[in-house]
Formats: structure tokens, sequence, C-alpha cells
């Protein structure tokens, strides 16, 4: 076990100094931050004091190093817009970002694992045929389009919920959340719904499929001629079975819900890393995306790592198969 996870903190090391290379030479090689900061107009000894003191007079493997020394305490510079520390703006943003994400993930779980659990057993029904046919729907529409056809019916022509921001939130220290007031929660909904739907019927077609492919098992039939009961069949045997890869696809998803928000927040105009990450890919603030493309892929390691540890658990086969390993 231990031997596992330091292999995987190894791997997950050597993730992240490539991504921070690739965040480097963003950083570094696509447009001149001091020219962006100073203007067109600046002296030559105004652009020679700044570079100095940005470091970019230094050779690139110092500066990587410098980098890579500053990513690591959560310092990515100055946001070229907005003339305040990255760190700082990421902080402001992160609460919305991960508030609307986790919300969306426990939503696709909450509703799209029982939902596949029945389309599976009650596959030839016509309510499971009629799941199934609605999930192709969050599988083809594209994100945006499903947001803006949300805000059309329950904002526009309805008016339940409201269309864009994040409404009130209580600060908790520098965190804060719309949790805790209605104002919050409502503005919460469209974006969690719109965000969640593609997850969602991916959960649950991938429970479906593994379901049915376990209920064929040889296991099954040997269970079913015991005489355990059904439900015993069905939650006992075959669902714990299929767990093994719905736990590793959504494991992966919940970090593409974190990624890809960026769609959602936009949409709706929700106050969190995404939308700033937009903001900055139009104003090319070099710094900020830099450093959002270090904290996605930290998100998606760390993920990667407590699924591989959870299917590690999860998985009986993986044990025995490092065991036999040391034997050998």
């Amino acid at each position: 076990m231990l031997v596992f996870i330091i292999r995987r903190l190894i791997q997950a090391v050597l993730v992240m100094l490539t991504v921070s290379l690739l965040a480097f030479v963003l950083f570094r090689y696509i447009g001149d931050p001091v020219t962006i900061m100073l203007g067109q107009d600046a002296t030559e000894q105004d652009r020679v004091e700044l570079r100095a003191s940005l470091g970019l007079d230094q050779p690139a493997p110092v500066q990587f190093g410098r980098f890579v020394s500053q990513a690591v305490q959560g310092e990515f510079g100055l946001s070229l817009r907005q003339a305040q520390p990255v760190s700082t703006l990421l902080k402001d943003r992160l609460p919305a970002t991960v508030e609307l994400s986790v919300v969306a993930a426990i939503l696709a779980l909450l509703i799209g694992l029982p939902l596949g659990v029945y389309t599976a057993l009650k596959r030839n029904g016509f309510l499971a045929q009629s799941i199934l046919a609605f999930s192709l729907l969050g599988i083809s529409l594209p994100t945006f389009l499903i947001g803006i056809l949300l805000i059309l019916i329950f904002s526009v022509q309805l008016g339940w919920l409201p269309s864009y921001g994040r409404g009130e939130v209580l600060k908790f220290g520098w965190w804060s959340t719309g949790l805790l007031s209605w104002d919050g929660i409502k503005h919460l909904i469209l974006p969690a719904i719109t965000l969640c739907l593609f997850q969602l019927t991916l959960i649950l077609r991938l429970v479906r499929s593994e379901m049915l492919e376990v209920l064929r098992a040889d296991y099954i039939k040997f269970a079913r001629a015991r005489g355990l009961s059904q439900r015993a069949i069905h939650f006992g045997h075959a669902l714990k079975n299929t767990m093994v890869p719905v736990i590793t696809i959504t494991g992966l998803q919940l970090g593409g819900i974190i990624a890809f928000a960026i769609v959602t927040e936009t949409v709706f105009q929700w106050p969190g890393m995404g939308l700033l990450f937009i903001q900055a890919v139009q104003f090319a603030d070099i710094p900020v995306m830099a450093a959002y493309l270090c904290l996605i892929a930290l998100v998606f390691v760390v993920i990667n790592l407590l699924v591989d540890l959870l299917y590690f658990l999860v998985d009986p086969r993986l044990r025995t198969q490092l065991s036999g390993a040391k034997g050998h």
C-alpha cells in the first residue's frame, strides 16, 4: 500500500512539473508583460527597471525555478488587468466555483446513480425507456444551450429563478457561501442544474451498462441458484461490483466539472474562477491564465490520486496483484 501511494505521488509531482513548465512558457513567451503593464509610451529606463523587478532579465532556467518556487507558495505575480495579486483574485473567486461544482457533482451522483440502477433493473419498462430517451438530451445538447433554455423558461417566462449572479452570500473569513441564504440558493439552482446535467446522464448510462453486464455474470447466476433474494443479489452483489469502474469515471468527471465550469459561469455570470479565466483570455492576462492552468491541473492530480486510492480499497483484485508482485 505504501509503495502504491509513493508511486502515485511521484507521478503526481512529475505531472505538476510538466504543467508548470507549460504555464511558465505561457507566462514567459506569450506577449510582453512589460509592454502590457507600462504601455507603448513608457521610457526604456522604466522598461528595464520593471523587467528587472519581475525577474525577466534572468536566464530561463533561473526564471523557471523561481516560477515553480512561487507557484508552490501560491504566488503567480500581479494580474495585468486588475493590478492585484493573482492569488488574491483566485482566493476571492474560489468559493463560488467550489460551491457550484460540489453542488453539481452531488446532484449528478444522487440522481444519476439510482436512475442508472433503476433503468438497468427495469430495462424494458416504459419509464426506464423514457428516462433513457430524456438522457440523450443531456449528452447531445451543449452546456451553453441548456443554460440559455433554462434561463428562458424559468427566469424570463416563468420568473421563478434569477438568471445571473450569485445572490446574497455570507462570509466566514475569506470563504463565502450562498447556501445559507434563500436568495443564494435560488441563484445556485439553474447554474448547478446546467453544470450537472451532462455528468448526470453520463453516470446514469455508465451505471446502467455496468449493471447489465454484471447481472449477466456467472456469480450472479449462482447467487440466484442459491436462493438469495432479488434485493441481496441486486444491491449486495451486482451494485457493489458495478461501483468499481463508476468510481473511476465519477472521480474524473468531478475534476471535469471544476475545469469546465467556465461555460456555465459565463452564461450565468457566476463570479467564479471560470469567469475570471474568460476575462483573462480576453485581456491576455497571462499570470491569471497560468495560475488557472496550474490550479486546475492540481485539482485533477489530487482527484486522480484519491480515485486511485479508493479504487485500491474497493477492488480486491488490485490488492491481490500488488501482494503477488511483492511475493515475487
